[in-house]
């Protein structure tokens, strides 16, 4: 019986570990975009019409690559603290430039809206409605991987309260 419930869990353990390094390398993947806008506007190694300077908000955002390195470091090893760390750390690093993101952009997006006007564009798009776009698709990525971590949270803290009932 026992040795049923512990593959199950272990099973599940996979499982959660392998969603959450799919979401991790999504993550990246959104990172290094915003990077490279970043850079190539502080670099200006194109003009500013082709490719918009950042929002306020992407510069904050960029720190949101700490919370992915904590991840990826504790699931190895099911390191406790490196994962509440990483769930910490996103809703500050991850979340919170994403929720002001939101805001700042919202008057352009409403001017987008009313008067069909855009003055940003990243490779004749509406900068807004790209960043917008990123920032629902960086929201839903970072909520999956904060509800994954605790469900996988839950599990290491369950397996270490079995050992501890065994010994």
């Amino acid at each position: 019986m026992y040795r049923e419930e512990l593959g199950k869990l272990n099973s599940e353990n996979v499982a959660l570990k392998s969603e959450i390094r799919k979401l991790n390398i999504v993550h990246v993947l959104i990172w290094l975009l915003i990077a490279a806008q970043v850079i190539v506007s502080l670099l200006g190694l194109v003009s500013y019409k082709v490719v918009a300077s950042p929002y306020q908000w992407e510069y904050p955002y960029l720190l949101s690559a700490v919370p992915t390195v904590f991840s990826f470091l504790a699931l190895p090893r099911n390191n406790i603290s490196y994962l509440v760390t990483s769930m910490i750390s996103g809703g500050l690093f991850c979340i919170a430039p994403l929720i002001y993101g939101t805001m700042e952009m919202f008057p352009v997006a409403q001017q987008l809206y009313r008067h069909g006007k855009s003055y940003r564009f990243i490779f004749g798009f509406s900068a807004v409605t790209v960043m917008y776009l990123v920032i629902v698709i960086a929201v839903q990525v970072h909520a999956w991987q904060i509800y994954y971590s605790k469900k996988l949270l839950d599990q290491w803290f369950t397996s270490s309260q079995e050992k501890k009932k065994k010994t």
